[in-house]
């Protein structure tokens, strides 16, 4: 039964997949996951020029009438900001105070975010000198489309799947226990345990991490008796999108940036950092009479990431951010430079840029 909120029970989803199933007029087939990549581990290098500036020409009067209302609003401003100077320059960004929210994310963007001024962070202004201070606040950032009905589900159907889908996003790159490095058991409930390859995946990169079986692919964890968190917030900007895929299932495509500030871990610790990561994960859910899956569980077609500040050939199982003269000195080993806010180029032709190289220079944190 679909509820007043346009939800369904996850007790009608599961007996409408297992009514589903029980018509199956040809074996069902296993999942794979058909690509799987890592991007480069992109470094810090602060300091770096910044472009991107933009320009708005003032418009031109109309008439005495116009030049004496600029006049008289002129008059008004400079007296605002003789009684309150503080306030005012924090509308602008003088103060570090943030601009107002974007919108979400419903299409690629067609540029990069304007630079911002050459602001360092703090622990009580994380983001600030980052075009994230403007982005959505954990999965307010993240835009969720209008569902219609395609391949085997209906409308209502894509809806809860898009919802199921975002939960994996949460449980796994916004969740408290997971940034401090706990097995993310929720997101992994998520994953069909039917799909051999994934799960051959998930139990290497847990036991035994390494370059081939990275959890950071999927999930983001800080080591936790070196680096925390500031504050409780992440900073998120990205959409979902959805279409049909093979066989009638819906593949829902995650396109999401993640924006992580971070300390060490010592008490008292104030040099901040951020961590930046993109992944781009394709989440199929299939059609149980053709695919071997388990109700409520999509499978992973691919999954790809771009870290900035992640550390560079990492394969502890851990974000490992660099601070400070560190972070300087890891920007001698440059690589090509990215910047980890761009996100009017695909995934796809980011890593086409990167050139099969682990490291890079990012040119702005």
């Amino acid at each position: 039964m679909v509820g007043g909120d346009g939800k369904i029970s996850d007790e009608e989803w599961e007996r409408f997949l297992r009514e589903a199933g029980s018509g199956t007029q040809e074996a069902p087939k296993e999942p794979s996951a058909r690509a799987r990549m890592v991007g480069r581990r992109l470094r810090e290098e602060p300091g770096r020029p910044e472009g991107w500036r933009t320009h708005s020409p003032p418009e031109r009067g109309r008439g005495k009438g116009a030049w004496y209302a600029v006049g008289l609003l002129a008059m008004v401003g400079l007296l605002v900001v003789a009684l309150a100077p503080g306030p005012v320059a924090g509308w602008f960004g003088g103060g570090g105070g943030e601009s107002a929210p974007l919108a979400a994310e419903s299409a690629r963007p067609t540029r990069p975010p304007a630079a911002e001024a050459g602001q360092a962070p703090t622990v009580e202004q994380p983001f600030k000198g980052s075009p994230a201070a403007r982005w959505g606040d954990g999965v307010a950032g993240i835009h969720l489309p209008s569902a219609r009905a395609t391949g085997w589900m209906s409308k209502a159907q894509v809806a809860r799947a898009l919802a199921r889908s975002r939960d994996f996003l949460a449980s796994s790159s916004l969740d408290a226990g997971v940034l401090r490095g706990q097995r993310p058991r929720k997101a992994i409930a998520l994953i069909n345990p039917r799909q051999r390859d994934v799960q051959d995946y998930l139990a290497g990169a847990f036991r035994a991490p390494s370059r081939k079986n990275d959890p950071l692919l999927l999930f983001s964890r800080f080591p936790k008796a070196e680096v925390r968190l500031v504050g409780d917030v992440v900073k998120t900007r990205g959409r979902i999108t959805f279409r049909e895929g093979e066989r009638g299932a819906v593949e829902v495509v995650s396109d999401i940036t993640y924006v992580y500030p971070v300390v060490r871990a010592a008490k008292g610790s104030d040099d901040v950092a951020r961590t930046i990561v993109r992944r781009e994960i394709v989440m199929s859910w299939d059609d149980p009479t053709r695919v071997i899956t388990r109700p409520g569980t999509f499978s992973l077609v691919s999954y790809k990431a771009d870290l900035t500040n992640g550390g560079c050939d990492n394969t502890t199982g851990y974000f490992a951010p660099s601070f400070g003269a560190e972070r300087a000195a890891a920007d001698a080993e440059n690589g090509p430079e990215v910047d980890p806010y761009d996100r009017s180029t695909s995934m796809d032709a980011r890593m086409r840029e990167a050139g099969g190289s682990e490291c890079g220079t990012a040119t702005r944190s």
